[in-house]
């Protein structure tokens, strides 16, 4: 599980193709005597699993899975990447939960600067807009940021310099693609109020007129 705060930027090194799958390195600063083969790592908002370390590199495999439902597929040689280690219990938890799964790739709609802050509009599809709320969290390219507004195929969001500076955020332009992961909890909610994992009807208000609710 992740935060959303970011630690450091890295530098995609290579993306080698084995069929469907593949092997990603990653140049990165993170301390080497701190980071283990099989510890999980977000790049970009997508939870990986290190399998080798080099000199200041970290090298991840790479699902066909996650190269078809994210932007790591399209990763070049030099492109910035956004790295945050899995957190401790210990840490202080000052973004929102992140689980590292992507739901979807959203596009870069509109970037325009005011008093030095950069706000940016997305566009997504409707299925992932629905678990996002105006002042809601969501985590893009694995940074936790508040949702400014929503729409059924947009929303925006507001950047500070700080969030600018030490993220890749900065790089970004209208049309390039970002990986978005929505708020955990709401699609949890979903989950239990619809009944779908117990083959029921869910939260109805026939159900909560018939026990005294409405």
């Amino acid at each position: 599980m992740f935060t959303g705060l970011i630690e450091t930027v890295g530098k995609a090194l290579r993306l080698e193709r084995s069929g469907s799958a593949g092997r990603l390195a990653v140049a990165t600063d993170m301390p080497q005597d701190d980071i283990r083969p099989g510890d999980s790592i977000a790049v970009n908002g997508v939870c990986l699993t290190v399998v080798a370390q080099g000199r200041d590199a970290l090298t991840f495999d790479v699902s066909p899975e996650t190269l078809e439902r994210t932007t790591l597929g399209a990763l070049s040689a030099g492109a910035p990447v956004n790295l945050e280690r899995a957190m401790r219990l210990s840490d202080r938890f000052g973004g929102h939960i992140v689980a590292g799964h992507v739901d979807c790739v959203a596009t870069i709609a509109d970037r325009s600067e005011t008093s030095g802050n950069i706000v940016f509009t997305f566009r997504l599809p409707p299925h992932a807009t629905r678990y996002l709320v105006e002042k809601g969290s969501v985590a893009i390219d694995g940074i936790s940021l508040t949702v400014n507004t929503v729409d059924r195929e947009s929303f925006t969001v507001n950047i500070i310099p700080h969030t600018a500076a030490r993220t890749t955020l900065a790089l970004k332009r209208s049309g390039d693609l970002v990986n978005i992961e929505t708020d955990i909890l709401g699609k949890y909610v979903e989950s239990l109020l619809s009944g779908k994992q117990e083959g029921k009807g869910g939260l109805t208000l026939e159900l909560l007129a018939k026990n005294g609710f409405v």
